[in-house]
């Protein structure tokens, strides 16, 4: 059972007042599912669920991970809901992972659609043991299994004019119950980042974890972890990726755009306009712990923004 500690948000306060206050209402009718589903295998990759021949990388942070049981049933995935049980209960009997593409487009010389098991062929499998950080104030260490996304965009040849990628989710209605009112939320979810950022070796994207194919409730088929920002920032179930000229519009940026940057980066000293992001709660612990810059990947992401305002451009 999950202890909430004190000197965190109040539940009212994690997303926009007006959204928290509107939630009930779009939840209303939404499809229940029932128990956690068969997880799907990956192609030549996974038998039986389990991921095969993912290597060790450096990427291995000394932290306990956080419990599988809690990395699962403790989720933000607004598209099944607002509670953190929500997605859990919902998402594994409604999404489906396959089959599943991703689109690649914009401002590189070889756009394609490609199926994601042969996106998922194209590198090895990591495996990267990251801290993952939530804007709300708790946080995870999360065993991920998947691949650099650097190695995936370079396939598609960005041009020089690719100053950006964009990032869009699934947005289906039948598969997705909160995702049927768009009165709310600015449905699909949508992320972005500079391209410097999307080929930075810490940029990773996930296809599993803990030696498992990703859970529906984690993001199945494939997501991005971002692990220098916060969490809302590593977008789930990708069906997108654009490369383009101007900055994208991102989801949280334009619902509150006081209270969620475009980069997002964990940074203690930046408080969220209603609460402190100086200590964070570490799930399954019940104390608080002071926030590391950077989420503690100061030393290989910090020259990144070199001569930026981090609270100007937070």
């Amino acid at each position: 059972m999950i202890i909430r500690s004190a000197g965190g948000p109040a539940t009212s306060e994690i997303t926009p007042r007006r959204v928290w206050l509107s939630r009930r209402q779009w939840l209303t009718g939404a499809v229940a599912a029932g128990a956690v589903g068969m997880l799907v295998p990956l192609g030549r990759q996974a038998r039986a669920g389990t991921l095969a021949g993912a290597t060790k990388t450096r990427y291995q942070v000394e932290d306990k991970a956080t419990s599988l049981e809690d990395v699962t049933h403790y989720n933000n995935f607004y598209e099944f809901g607002t509670d953190k049980d929500e997605p859990a209960r919902r998402a594994p009997g409604l999404l489906r992972p396959r089959p599943w593409t991703v689109r690649v487009e914009g401002e590189c010389a070889a756009p394609a659609t490609v199926d994601v098991d042969d996106l998922i062929r194209s590198s090895a499998l990591e495996e990267r043991i990251y801290r993952h950080r939530c804007v709300e104030g708790w946080s995870m260490v999360i065993p991920w299994v998947g691949l650099p996304l650097s190695a995936v965009l370079d396939r598609f040849q960005p041009t020089s004019r690719a100053k950006y990628v964009a990032f869009e989710s699934l947005a289906d209605p039948a598969q997705m119950p909160g995702t049927r009112d768009r009165t709310l939320f600015p449905w699909p979810y949508r992320e972005g980042l500079r391209i410097d950022e999307a080929m930075h070796p810490l940029a990773f994207l996930a296809v599993g974890l803990y030696g498992e194919t990703l859970p529906a409730q984690n993001g199945a088929p494939i997501r991005l972890v971002l692990p220098w920002k916060y969490g809302f920032k590593s977008i789930k179930s990708v069906v997108s990726i654009r490369f383009q000229e101007a900055r994208p519009e991102t989801f949280w940026n334009r619902l509150a755009p006081s209270e969620y940057g475009f980069y997002s980066n964990v940074n203690p000293g930046v408080d969220h306009p209603r609460w402190s992001q100086a200590k964070e709660r570490r799930i399954g612990e019940f104390l608080r712990r002071p926030t590391l810059m950077f989420n503690g990947y100061a030393e290989e992401v910090a020259g990144l923004y070199a001569g930026m305002d981090l609270k100007r451009d937070f």
